[in-house]
């Protein structure tokens, strides 16, 4: 059976920087206060004039350069996101516009925070029925646009970004020495607790119930991205790197040293960009490998968790 593989990433961010002490100005907060709960001290934030399939372009284009790949080359694009307003064009159809894409199938995926793992687990499986050879997979939200910026309990965590991924066919991919280039996903929900992050109303607002998602993910994730590894027939130890979806330090920093990931990287972007939602993990993981904090080949756990308590996981090797 034909497997699939990362050949290639991308990232954008928009230009504009808001600090801790920035919102200070706005909201009763501070930089100790922010910094102490959650970990960040800055994101970005887009203006009106820089809409979601813009930030998901300018990713898409970056990762198709550095895969040294034409538009249409493209026969699948997807966009995880959970910020797009309009119903249709959706995200990916406009991102195939923007980019000048042949005839691409196009569809968007909104599972919230784990929407990008979702995704490459469809482009995956897509490529392995033979539906598709090469995909553009987008993760692009821009929190701003939905957050309560008087509510100093969540406005704190939000920013706006993208981060892309090449996804190819790769016939060798099932015989390849330590596992195929994208593994299995392991993937799945807590309906019951759904609501503990929503998105909801018109306009649309960000809310959570941050300290059920906290003692959910602490305590019910790490067992989870284990079985992740182990359908990748590799151990926590043998990981190079792990890029859990970027939500909050103290929710970081606990679930990986509990998947026993002693030898890896940790993904720590949430300190610089805030909590970016679908676009969370491919942006950090796009930023460790242009730093070239990863060999190429190395196995780099994915693990994406948050709204509709959903999680998607999978153990990709690194382009």
């Amino acid at each position: 059976m034909t497997g699939s593989r990362v050949v290639a990433l991308g990232h954008y961010q928009p230009a504009k920087v808001l600090t801790n002490d920035d919102l200070a100005a706005l909201v009763d907060t501070s930089d100790e206060w922010i910094t102490s709960r959650v970990g960040i001290k800055t994101r970005h934030v887009g203006g009106p004039d820089e809409p979601v399939d813009e930030l998901a372009a300018h990713a898409g284009a970056k990762a198709l350069a550095a895969a040294g790949l034409q538009p249409s080359d493209i026969d699948l694009v997807l966009v995880a996101t959970s910020t797009a307003i309009d119903r249709s064009p959706s995200m990916s159809a406009r991102v195939a516009a923007r980019l000048g894409m042949g005839s691409p199938a196009v569809m968007d995926i909104n599972v919230v925070c784990s929407g990008f793992t979702h995704a490459l687990a469809t482009a995956d499986h897509t490529i392995r029925a033979g539906a598709a050879t090469r995909a553009l997979v987008i993760g692009a939200d821009k929190m701003g646009d939905i957050a309560d910026w008087t509510d100093r309990t969540t406005c704190v965590l939000l920013g706006d970004g993208a981060g892309a991924a090449v996804v190819t066919a790769d016939p060798s991919a099932p015989d390849t020495p330590g596992g195929p280039g994208i593994g299995p996903v392991l993937w799945g929900s807590v309906p019951e607790m759904g609501n503990a992050v929503r998105i909801e109303g018109t306009p649309p607002r960000f809310a959570q119930e941050g300290q059920s998602v906290y003692r959910w993910a602490t305590t019910q994730l790490p067992p989870i991205a284990r079985k992740v590894c182990e359908k990748a027939g590799i151990t926590p130890e043998d990981l190079a790197a792990v890029v859990l979806h970027q939500a909050n330090l103290r929710i970081i920093e606990p679930v990986a040293r509990k998947i026993g990931a002693v030898n890896a990287v940790i993904a720590r972007d949430v300190v610089d960009s805030g909590n970016t939602s679908a676009a969370s993990i491919p942006m950090a993981l796009s930023k460790l490998v242009e730093r070239g904090e990863i060999a190429s080949g190395a196995p780099v756990l994915l693990f994406g968790f948050g709204g509709n308590l959903s999680y998607a996981g999978q153990v990709i090797r690194c382009p």
